[in-house]
């Protein structure tokens, strides 16, 4: 008992609470740093303008005041502030030789990227059971779905996600760490959890809690819609299978794509992946908060019939008025 609380003294002793972290995942580009720059900045430009133009879109048509798309509004804004918890920094560590991080920086990009990849899944959560209430229950789905009860169901989605992931911060913030260097190109918990010296059983279980809470219901809440909706659509008309193929669709999409990329993400955290090639790890990395970003504009605008038509004819009148 008196040796254990002799190694625990120790180790306190030997660390210091650390001021920055450095982001080792960065390698030197030379001069092809300016051009890797400009790509980012043009695909960030690219996030940012597929995003707002939808949003906007969405926003000012009235006959796109449906659930459905008010919960693909909820959607853009969550990728926009996926997209700004990563780019600045992203763009700030190309142009930079040290590639340090703040400990207060570090830990406000940890909760942008952790309540933007837990708000992403628990949005889709949502948005199968508007496609279940639509296909399921086509007579009684404006009953169903009122604006208050979407208003409510995108509340709880953001709201219950930045609770358990302020908690979880929260935790790490308080922790002492023994090591300040990071294997990958953004600061995430896991990461920094790893590198404190001081007990991390709390933040262990309740991880897991928050994991089992935030990834394991959404898929419970999404496989048991989409098992009704593929009954509804065996049982049912041609009409029926039509509606679902073309409304579930770009959903479907759109959750294997993140999920792709989350289970890239978790494999990099928990396991080691040093035999991988950097560039392939950084890919992956990116991939998780890239992906949904750029392809979930493209994919609802193209699919979607009435948005695509709304935005053509926007953009129409917009060359229009210049000429």
């Amino acid at each position: 008992m008196c040796s254990y609380f002799q190694l625990k003294t120790e180790t306190m002793k030997n660390s210091t609470q650390v001021s920055y972290f450095t982001l080792a995942a960065y390698f030197d580009t030379k001069n092809f740093k300016y051009l890797l720059f400009m790509i980012i900045v043009i695909l960030y430009a690219i996030i940012i303008c597929g995003n707002v133009l939808l949003i906007v879109v969405i926003c000012c048509n009235r006959s796109l005041h449906e659930p459905m798309y008010m919960f693909l509004v909820s959607l853009f804004v969550n990728e926009l502030y996926g997209s700004t918890g990563l780019f600045p920094m992203l763009l700030v560590q190309i142009l930079s030789d040290v590639h340090t991080v703040s400990v207060p920086l570090s830990f406000l990009q940890v909760f942008c990227v952790h309540t933007y990849g837990s708000v992403e899944f628990t949005n889709l959560a949502v948005m199968s059971y508007d496609r279940y209430a639509a296909i399921c229950f086509p007579l009684q789905y404006s009953a169903l779905m009122t604006v208050k009860k979407v208003a409510l169901l995108v509340a709880a989605a953001w709201l219950t996600v930045f609770l358990l992931i302020g908690i979880a911060i929260s935790l790490s913030f308080s922790l002492q760490f023994c090591g300040n260097v990071i294997d990958k190109v953004y600061c995430d918990n896991y990461s920094l959890v790893k590198l404190a010296c001081s007990d991390t059983k709390v933040n262990n279980i309740y991880g897991l809690i928050v994991s089992a809470f935030i990834i394991c219901a959404p898929v419970i809440f999404i496989l048991y819609s989409y098992m009704r909706i593929l009954k509804v659509c065996y049982f049912g008309s041609k009409e029926t299978r039509h509606k679902a193929v073309s409304t579930c669709t770009p959903h479907l999409v759109s959750l294997i794509n993140f999920s792709v990329g989350a289970f890239f993400e978790i494999l990099q955290s928990r396991f080691d992946m040093s035999r991988v090639p950097n560039m392939l790890r950084i890919f992956l990395s990116l991939y998780f908060l890239t992906c949904q970003p750029l392809f979930n504009p493209v994919l609802y605008g193209l699919k979607m019939s009435k948005i695509r038509n709304l935005c053509k004819s926007l953009i129409q009148r917009s060359v229009g008025g210049r000429k």
